[in-house]
């Protein structure tokens, strides 16, 4: 053997593990939405297979499909799957932190009627009439053990005056399609 061949040689195993983790990599992909998928810029054929996996429902045949998305993932470049996965993991704890602000905001508002005036500071495109209105028929349904129907509005038109601008612009944009 010369130097060359040593260089590139790559022991069974690490080669097993290789692929075991790109088929993981391809296993993550199946459980994305449809419209995540699409963002992502999957070749034709791993974006079929990842479909096909979704409408199979016999154990032997999604191992199957399983091992065919593995082989699959061995023909492309996953680093920039790798990369869309991860900022997509941060989106979702951004959001995450961001939904729990709004559910934060939403409990001083039901606790003390000095934060209405505070929050309203903060955010000077709500409307003071229709966020009174909320919390108080938000109280009245808790008193009366009635369903959330106004807790839930209130969380809502919360979440819709705290989302950041940019996060505002992309729903917007999303809309004009």
């Amino acid at each position: 053997m010369d130097t060359h061949q040593d260089d590139e040689w790559v022991s069974k195993t690490a080669k097993k593990k290789q692929m075991n983790e790109l088929q993981d990599l391809g296993m993550e992909l199946t459980r994305l939405s449809h419209d995540t998928l699409k963002k992502i810029g999957l070749p034709e054929e791993l974006a079929e297979a990842v479909r096909e996996y979704r409408k199979i429902t016999s154990n032997g045949a999604l191992k199957r499909q399983s091992q065919f998305i593995g082989r699959l993932m061995r023909d492309i470049d996953p680093v920039p799957i790798r990369a869309f996965l991860s900022a997509l993991k941060g989106e979702n704890q951004a959001h995450n932190a961001f939904l729990q602000r709004v559910e934060q905001a939403r409990s001083r508002l039901l606790a003390d009627d000095n934060a209405l005036t505070a929050f309203i500071a903060e955010h000077p495109a709500a409307d003071a009439g229709v966020l009174r209105t909320l919390i108080r028929n938000t109280r009245k349904e808790q008193e009366q053990s009635k369903p959330p129907k106004n807790f839930r509005a209130l969380y809502q038109e919360l979440k819709r005056l705290m989302q950041p601008e940019s996060a505002v612009e992309a729903e917007n944009d999303d809309q004009e399609s």
